[in-house]
């Protein structure tokens, strides 16, 4: 291990080391200009607003991954004469810098990240849509869309497990329904204050007649400090269409 590394053998390793650094690097890189590429190219708020939720964490992350990677390999290509003990030790430190760096941005992602990102999906989801005729649509409010909702989304929508939103243009009457996953967000949690507190299960306790409303259990466990809590929510009554 105290012996002395080849001249040539050294060279090698700076120059292909170096092509290589740039080859990882770079495909992070691209990751990274296509997410943002992807962006500035998806004209549809709801399209943008999918996207972003949920492939932006994860690309940021592969992308920054790669960055990390190419770099910590790129700092280590420029070896001079040196024993193969010195080589190692260089090269372990350089990856524990990379890890610890590495952790950082994760958590910065996982814990922090979120918070900006909710901000951008508000704006993305209650932005006026516009319609084909080029007028800014209406956002109807719970009662007023159930006349454009079906049975099947009326019952996804008091499950909790999807929201419906309803555009309309008060003008020519064209409707824009846009569908969300109701279980998808997470909200902040009480204890620790990071918006990672998830649905982790869900449970019907009184099912909802003509007569009278049901009950919903949602049961929440943050992925951070392990809090948990429960929430009762009210299931509407359940519809009856007026005979045609």
């Amino acid at each position: 291990m105290t012996d002395p590394i080849s001249p040539s053998l050294l060279l090698a390793w700076n120059t292909y080391g170096q092509y290589l650094a740039f080859a990882i690097a770079g495909v992070g890189v691209l990751i990274l200009l296509g997410h943002y590429l992807k962006l500035l190219t998806t004209s549809d708020f709801k399209t943008r607003y999918d996207y972003i939720n949920m492939h932006e964490i994860n690309l940021l992350w592969y992308g920054f991954v790669l960055i990390l990677v190419g770099a910590s390999l790129f700092v280590n290509t420029f070896q001079q004469e040196t024993t193969w003990l010195w080589f190692f030790v260089w090269v372990f430190v350089s990856i524990m810098v990379a890890m610890i760096v590495g952790v950082i941005v994760q958590n910065v992602l996982k814990f922090y990240y979120p918070f900006f990102i909710e901000k951008r999906l508000k704006k993305l989801r209650y932005t006026p849509r516009v319609s084909p005729e080029g007028r800014k649509m209406k956002l109807l409010s719970e009662e007023e869309e159930d006349v454009y909702l079906d049975e099947g989304m009326q019952a996804e929508e008091d499950a909790f497990s999807v929201d419906y939103d309803v555009w309309i243009d008060e003008v020519s009457g064209y409707t824009k329904i846009e569908k969300y996953n109701g279980r998808l967000h997470a909200l902040q949690c009480p204890e620790c204050n990071y918006q990672t507190l998830k649905v982790d299960k869900e449970a019907v306790v009184q099912e909802a007649t003509e007569t009278e409303e049901g009950e919903l259990i949602k049961y929440f466990t943050c992925g951070y400090c392990g809090h948990k809590e429960r929430k009762s929510f009210n299931i509407a009554k359940i519809r009856t269409q007026e005979p045609v």
